[in-house]
């Protein structure tokens, strides 16, 4: 008869590994935790650990985008900002300690804005009559503030072919946004934008002087329902010089009438002395 082999040596290995597993489990629950409540010192601390095991990207940062269904996507992001290394620092030298007060307003800032973002999309899907009309609408958060891009689709113009007046779904859909924009504490500048087209235009009423009358009747009508005029930071025309798709610049949604929420400087304290 055979003899047995002994089971017992050597029979606990798996042990090492639950026991590593176990660890990693308590370390990510420990982790989430921590990140339950956040402040800008923690955020300091973990991108400065960051930097240390994985180094810093100092040249380029792209920012995000919030697509609609029903719009086209783009293939690349068109904002980049630099990295300055030292807010990736978890321990600043003595000279950056003032810029902790810049990112204070910034990171407060980013907050109004996504608290901006998400009143305007509740307010628009609190309308069920313009659900449908809603999708023309793109929000991006970019250097400058808070994007809201009214775009034309395929088929689906939000301005009546070369005229400067809107549509009766685009009239509606500015109405229902003015209440939320009128609450907001932000400045609103109004640009209009056309796309490249092989149409010939009127004499004297070319793409930029199309693209300035579309802003300000968007202004008009913010107007009319109660946005005060304080409260408009810039109304212009670009014609077709800035491209939502610079690929395709013929492409529907490359007309279009961009809301921003402004992203300024808070003001000075009376009491302040440099």
């Amino acid at each position: 008869m055979a003899r047995r082999k002994d089971a017992a040596h050597g029979g606990h290995g798996w042990f090492v590994t639950f026991a590593d597993l176990m660890g990693l489990l308590v370390s990510f629950f420990v982790m989430l935790v921590a990140f339950s409540t956040q402040d800008q010192a923690k955020l300091q601390v973990v991108a400065g650990s960051m930097r240390d095991a994985f180094g810093v990207q100092d040249h380029v940062r792209y920012s995000g985008i919030i697509e609609v269904l029903g719009l086209p996507t783009r293939p690349k992001l068109k904002n980049a900002a630099h990295i300055d290394p030292s807010e990736a620092s978890a321990t600043p030298s003595p000279d950056e300690h003032d810029k902790q007060r810049t990112y204070g307003a910034r990171f407060k800032a980013d907050q109004g804005f996504a608290l901006a973002s998400a009143s305007l999309r509740q307010a628009l899907q609190d309308m069920p009559e313009i659900t449908e009309v809603s999708k023309h609408i793109m929000m991006e958060e970019t250097k400058e503030g808070l994007n809201i891009e009214i775009v034309d689709q395929d088929g689906r113009s939000m301005f009546a072919t070369g005229s400067k007046d809107p549509n009766e779904r685009t009239r509606l859909l500015l109405q229902k946004m003015a209440p939320a924009l009128k609450a907001m504490p932000y400045r609103i500048s109004i640009i209009g934008h056309t796309a490249v087209t092989t149409e010939p235009s009127k004499p004297g009423h070319g793409p930029w002087e199309l693209s300035a009358e579309r802003a300000n009747a968007v202004r008009e009508i913010l107007a009319a329902e109660g946005v005060p005029s304080g409260h408009i930071y810039m109304v212009a025309g670009k014609a077709d010089s800035e491209p939502l798709f610079p690929d395709n610049p013929s492409m529907s949604p490359n007309r279009r009438v961009t809301l921003t929420l402004m992203r300024e400087e808070p003001p000075l304290p009376a009491d302040f002395k440099p």
